[in-house]
């Protein structure tokens, strides 16, 4: 397997300096967790774990990791400048919808303004290859006809978490036209679908759910089972920001801008047909339609993502099948044992890409 690795990415990231931020969040632990295992040299910033369990945690990641906010701008500045990175995840943010509705002026100013602080800290980092910056793929208007959404979509929003992605993907393409104009940095944003997979437990998300009703014996409160979402693993949704941190590793200036990252078309599912097949896992797992007042979510979303096919040569390894069964099994182990499977999966998902002839686990 260690052959294998070694040629993912072309090794690009063997000894290269990689700050992520929100780095102790879901993604952002299983990114830290690829990056290491490739080779990198990783700086974590972020707050604190907001879950116990949390993944971050339970991984034991022996990395650098600076616990601090994003609307910190004077920190933020001055972990780059120590850090002098050649790449930047940023993936810290206010990722929940209902959240939003909550506290939008938290949701705003972390999203929008800790970007802002973000790519401020960024000009005039001699070092800085590469920005990657993570939004959603809820930036873009969506009147709900069932057309999947391409970059060239207009973005729009109807509730706070997503107004303050869409400003976000604003704030990326002002910084890359007003202050990055020699496109150094090279700078994109990303647009992944609904990602799942194991150490998830944030509040309001369809599988954390799902655990918890499983945990303590309750029948699930679903508010939209109909809606239709492009659900993904979340390592095939970090493989496409790694496939673009390569690009920018080898000054391909193209990859600015924007792209979706996505499943395949056939598997975009409801969320009554992932709760279907997790009973496949927990046959006791029972849910009816809530009956509280439900705020506004989008029902029905796709993503085109045949710009990041074509361009990057970019595809899913997992179908929504495996990815049902791979976060299933995570945390059956995590629940029947306290194993944590997590290193087993990466290594299990990257010899599957490989097999499978994915450009970026092959070349």
């Amino acid at each position: 397997m260690e052959s294998v690795v070694n040629i993912m990415f072309k090794n690009c990231f063997a000894g290269k300096r990689v700050l992520v931020t929100g780095s102790t969040g879901f993604k952002g632990s299983w990114l830290t967790l690829w990056l290491q295992a490739l080779g990198a040299e990783v700086t974590g910033y972020s707050l604190d774990p907001d879950t116990k369990p949390s993944h971050w945690e339970l991984l034991e990641l022996q990395v650098d990791h600076v616990s601090a906010d994003v609307r910190n701008d004077q920190m933020l500045r001055s972990v780059i400048e120590k850090t002098s990175p050649h790449l930047i995840f940023h993936l810290a943010a206010q990722p929940l919808v209902r959240a939003s509705y909550s506290d939008p002026v938290q949701t705003w100013s972390t999203n929008v303004m800790g970007t802002v602080n973000l790519l401020n800290a960024c000009r005039g980092v001699s070092s800085l290859l590469g920005i990657v910056v993570i939004t959603t793929d809820k930036v873009y208007d969506n009147p709900e006809n069932g057309v999947p959404f391409s970059e060239r979509e207009p973005l729009g929003a109807g509730d706070p978490y997503s107004s303050s992605k869409a400003a976000c993907e604003l704030v990326v393409e002002s910084f890359s036209r007003g202050f990055f104009t020699g496109n150094t940095p090279i700078i994109a944003s990303c647009r992944a679908g609904n990602v799942i997979g194991g150490g998830d437990w944030a509040k309001d998300r369809l599988i954390p759910d799902i655990v918890k009703s499983m945990i303590i014996g309750t029948r699930l409160d679903i508010r939209y089972p109909r809606a239709v979402r492009p659900w993904q693993h979340v390592l095939d949704s970090l493989s496409g920001y790694l496939c673009l941190a390569q690009r920018m590793v080898e000054g391909d200036k193209t990859v600015q801008g924007a792209w979706n990252f996505g499943p395949r078309l056939v598997d975009n599912y409801s969320v009554e047909n992932m709760l279907t097949a997790m009973r496949t896992f927990w046959p006791e797992l029972t849910w009816n339609r809530s009956q509280s007042k439900a705020l506004h979510e989008a029902t029905l979303l796709r993503l085109n993502c045949e710009k990041a096919q074509s361009q990057l040569h970019w595809q899913p390894v997992w179908d929504f099948s495996n990815t049902a069964r791979q976060t299933a099994v995570w945390y059956q182990n995590y629940y029947a044992n306290g194993h944590v499977s997590s290193f087993e999966q990466l290594k299990q998902y990257q010899q599957d890409a490989h097999e499978k002839g994915v450009f970026w686990a092959c070349n």
